[in-house]
């Protein structure tokens, strides 16, 4: 039984277990973001217009020295498989059905190669569409 398991997922061998924690595919799915072209890396999550508020992770961020780069990144890992939600933005002007798809793929192939999960679902909200900077 331990033989077929270990076929099945990276993660199981008989000489112990990988563990990933969320935090970990928060951040990769973060720079498979940051990577797609068409998404407006400084925007995701939600935040009500005028509410100039931290939110949770710009707050954490700045207490722990980081970025916050994983605001609008919501993660469910098990032993084996992960499901991601995201928030982003996109640039005005991009198709939005072809942006969303690409970013799909690039999570999903960064956090699939980079840790051995299977992804399951990426489901993604466009919060915003947002306009480059002159």
């Amino acid at each position: 039984m331990g033989t077929a398991r270990s076929a099945q997922s990276p993660l199981q061998s008989d000489r112990g277990t990988t563990t990933i924690q969320d935090g970990v595919v928060s951040s990769i799915a973060a720079t498979a973001v940051e990577e797609t072209d068409g998404i407006d890396p400084s925007h995701g999550g939600t935040r009500l217009p005028g509410d100039t508020s931290p939110t949770v992770g710009e707050f954490v961020g700045r207490i722990s020295g980081g970025a916050g780069r994983t605001r609008g990144i919501s993660v469910q890992v098990g032993e084996e498989q992960a499901a991601l939600d995201l928030t982003v933005n996109v640039l005005y002007g991009r198709p939005i059905h072809q942006v969303t798809d690409a970013l799909r793929r690039n999570v999903i192939n960064r956090v699939e190669n980079l840790t051995g999960l299977q992804v399951t679902e990426v489901n993604i909200t466009v919060n915003d569409v947002t306009f480059p900077e002159q």
